[in-house]
């Protein structure tokens, strides 16, 4: 595994996030509705520490939090070009399901997505202080997938 972007960093864990998808182009079983219960965790870098001697202060962190609860949290997350949306829309209008529409559902787009939105926030705040390196997104204890990269704005030579 490459090293991080710099010598401090630090990971925070957000977890129990139950919810159901399912990949419809699948040839198996996943092409069928079914559910985990999601974590993810974050990784994080700084080229200085802040006033408090933190990479990231984990309390400064409860709007991606938030995010995550709002996207994952009992939901129904589905592609968005799924052949069934109409299906799943009135569902949704129902209050039968609530419904999430994703560009891809899969582990790998969703470490991807979170990692933007990490790093949305971190940019916002810090400046380019701090970013977000590496988010691993699992459905559970087996099975996992992370998404790996620096933001473009991000330099770990910043003064």
């Amino acid at each position: 595994m490459p090293l991080p972007p710099t010598g401090h960093t630090c990971s925070k864990q957000f977890e129990d996030y139950p919810c159901c998808h399912r990949q419809w182009q699948h040839p198996g079983h996943c092409r069928f509705v079914h559910g985990y219960s999601r974590s993810f965790t974050f990784w994080f870098a700084a080229t200085a520490l802040d006033a408090c001697g933190f990479v990231v202060d984990f309390s400064s962190l409860r709007p991606l939090e938030k995010q995550l609860r709002d996207q994952f949290d009992h939901t129904f997350l589905v592609n968005a070009d799924d052949p069934l949306m109409e299906q799943w829309q009135t569902l949704h209008a129902q209050d039968a399901l609530d419904l999430r529409v994703m560009d891809n559902v899969g582990m790998e787009a969703s470490a991807q997505l979170v990692w933007g939105w990490a790093n949305t926030l971190l940019r916002e705040r810090d400046g380019g202080r701090s970013c977000c390196w590496k988010v691993e997104a699992r459905e559970n204890r087996a099975n996992g997938a992370c998404y790996e990269a620096l933001p473009e704005w991000f330099s770990a030579t910043q003064p």
